[in-house]
């Protein structure tokens, strides 16, 4: 099999892993530089702020492992292909000198056991770092069940690197892939926070150690594809953040691509609007100040499928509201619907200077046509009929504009890093 032809079988094979943000294009090089090339490129944001092209691929699809979800698991009969180690690293770099890509995203099934795989992946990345002196990015996923040295070792090469987590409980593992443990998965992500840590810690007194992945570490999970609800999701999520300091939480929506007794009946589509709400419950635990407990309990388990998760804590939490934006401390105008990060700073730091009227929250940049139902400025609800409102009225009136259409979720498209911080308010 030729390279190419392994290029399209493994580039396609790792279309399913979002820990990484993707997204592609055809489109054709007219005279300029650069290429958006549609085989396994996607795009990543580097630690400076700039957004990277990637080459996006496994390093082999042949697995062991018969994981129930999974497009490559061993029982599924699809093409299959492995590069060696020489052959990747070529690849990368001929990428890299037409201007393809900036850096890579590797993954890869498993074959043999976990070490063996991760071994390979080493010497890729050993490659790439010593004979081919590539300093660009490399976001490289941790097979479960390695060995801390070789975690160790793929640390110092790599600048990324994410072990997922796949599912949310043990519990559906069990089912869906009982080849993986809770444990396996864990112990990774806790020595590599845990050496992160040392190692922050021993630069401070000589920079001449080496980096230990100096842009942090992600994890994913399916979602859809087990009966597990949106706060088991979400309270796995809350202390995946608080231990282990992860970078990112991405969620993948269930693609049927195969068939098993547990596994949901045949979708016509992935549950794609539920992924997009766990992106945005997951903003706000990252930097609202939520707790997974406060955006649900255990009589609203799931996030709504009409309004987003801040506007349904705030109808559900009427007594907090209205909110004088003249006098509220920050940490509640975060929870204000309509209210961002960026939005609330700006509150701040303009009323020391004036009382501010509803004109100038508009120009703050605050989304009125959501916030206008949960504050008040001078005293005043913007319109008098509000205080009548309840909060079944509240949703109504929220629930009047138009519905959009949802994609499966490349979470960086159309967005730069200077405007995060107006998401989800």
């Amino acid at each position: 099999m030729d390279i190419t032809e392994k290029m399209k079988i493994l580039a396609d094979s790792a279309k399913y892993d979002v820990s990484c943000s993707s997204s592609g294009s055809n489109r054709k090089n007219e005279g300029g530089i650069g290429n958006g090339h549609s085989c396994g490129i996607c795009h990543s944001w580097s630690d400076d702020g700039r957004c990277i092209s990637l080459l996006k691929v496994l390093f082999t699809n042949k697995c062991i492992y018969d994981c129930a979800y999974c497009l490559n698991r061993r029982s599924n009969d699809i093409p299959r292909a492995e590069f060696t180690p020489d052959e990747l690293a070529d690849l990368t770099i001929e990428f890299y000198r037409r201007n393809y890509i900036e850096g890579l995203f590797l993954s890869s099934a498993i074959i043999k056991n976990p070490d063996y795989t991760m071994e390979l992946m080493i010497n890729v990345l050993k490659l790439l770092r010593q004979k081919y002196r590539f300093f660009g990015y490399i976001h490289v996923k941790v097979i479960p069940g390695a060995s801390e040295q070789l975690v160790q070792s793929i640390g110092n090469l790599a600048d990324r690197i994410s072990v997922n987590i796949e599912l949310p409980t043990e519990q559906s593992l069990n089912v869906l892939a009982p080849q993986k443990t809770k444990k396996a998965i864990i112990t990774p992500m806790k020595y590599i926070s845990n050496t992160r840590d040392i190692i922050v810690h021993e630069r401070k007194k000589s920079k001449n150690i080496p980096k230990f992945v100096p842009a942090g570490q992600t994890t994913q999970m399916i979602v859809g594809a087990t009966a597990d609800s949106d706060l088991q999701i979400m309270k796995l999520t809350q202390g995946l953040y608080d231990k282990f300091s992860l970078k990112r939480v991405y969620y993948s929506a269930y693609v049927p691509v195969g068939t098993h007794p547990s596994l949901p009946t045949l979708l016509q589509k992935p549950p794609l609007l539920r992924e997009h709400r766990l992106y945005q419950a997951d903003w706000l635990l990252r930097f609202y100040g939520f707790r997974a407990d406060e955006i649900l309990d255990e009589f609203n388990p799931n996030l709504s499928a009409e309004l987003d998760p801040k506007c349904a804590w705030a109808v559900r939490n009427p007594h907090l509201f209205p909110v004088d934006v003249n006098s509220a401390p920050y940490e509640m105008l975060l929870r204000v619907p309509g209210i961002g990060v960026l939005s609330a700073k700006r509150i701040m730091t303009a009323r020391k200077h004036t009382r501010l009227t509803y004109d100038n929250l508009k120009k703050i940049g605050v989304v009125l046509k959501r916030a206008k139902y949960f504050i008040i400025t001078y005293g005043e609800w913007k319109d008098s009929n509000l205080l009548q409102f309840s909060p079944a009225s509240v949703t109504t009136k929220l629930l009047e504009k138009q519905p959009f259409e949802f994609e499966q979720l490349s979470f960086f498209d159309n967005i730069n890093p200077v405007s995060l911080s107006l998401i989800g308010g």
